[in-house]
């Protein structure tokens, strides 16, 4: 299996056979709109040009409908017949983009060989669990293939525990970078360092790969503070996986 970090949440894998593109967002920087009054969305360029990152993708998956998982430039510059997969709550948002081929995962689906397993997140908690909106993650198996866990947009929660205790995953993505948004500081609406180090310390026997870092403005957590929370709890680089931007890491 190869992973490819394109930038936040974007990332690219070769699977049994396929390539999958996860949450695209192609937008240069400075685009849209600031999410912490600091800076425009994203806050840095691709690495990696638009025809190296759509080059022979075979599926779309779309964890959920927020602008930095899917952006506009996406839904331009993506075939509107490639076949995508997202949640219910999406699908008549996805079919207003002129999507042809979209196909809703209630549960479970099966593309090619490959196992697709939707599962459950919280995109934070208190009172701005309810402006975020439904997200979700997935699990994906396939013969000869490591299972992989994208959790997606989601704090530490029991049914992520669940969804390694049942599919005991061995590479898990995690959306790490801590996002804050103004008035709710005390409520991260995605999983920071300490959080991730849970996961990793739960989630013994597999290989964690953080994303969603130094991409926004709403996002804290750093690259170097996440390695050097891991550091200190002795969950070292082969355990913790904190990929730059473009790089591909074989596995």
């Amino acid at each position: 299996m190869d992973f490819q970090l394109i930038r936040n949440a974007t990332i690219k894998l070769k699977y049994a056979g396929n390539t999958i593109l996860v949450d695209p967002m192609f937008s240069s920087k400075g685009s849209f709109e600031s999410f912490a009054g600091i800076s425009k969305n994203p806050i840095v360029d691709l690495t990696v040009s638009l025809d190296s990152v759509l080059e022979g993708v075979d599926f779309v998956i779309i964890t959920h409908k927020h602008i930095d998982h899917f952006d506009s430039l996406a839904k331009d510059k993506l075939q509107k017949d490639i076949k995508l997969f997202c949640q219910p709550s999406d699908k008549e948002f996805i079919a207003n983009e002129k999507f042809v081929n979209t196909e809703v995962i209630e549960s479970n689906t099966v593309f090619d060989t490959i196992s697709i397993t939707r599962t459950a997140g919280k995109h934070g908690s208190g009172e701005i669990l309810s402006q975020m909106g439904e997200v979700s993650g997935f699990v994906l198996e396939a013969e000869g293939e490591p299972t992989i866990y994208i959790v997606g947009d989601s704090i530490w929660i029991a049914e992520i525990e669940n969804v390694i205790s049942s599919f005991k995953p061995e590479i898990i993505i995690t959306n790490s970078g801590g996002a804050i948004l103004p008035g709710h500081e005390n409520n991260p609406i995605l999983m920071n360092e300490e959080q991730t180090i849970l996961l990793a310390q739960y989630a013994k026997n597999a290989k964690v790969i953080a994303v969603h870092l130094e991409s926004l403005d709403h996002c804290p957590v750093t690259r170097n503070s996440l390695r050097q929370k891991a550091d200190a709890n002795g969950i070292d680089q082969n355990r913790l996986i904190i990929p730059n931007d473009g790089q591909i890491i074989s596995i």
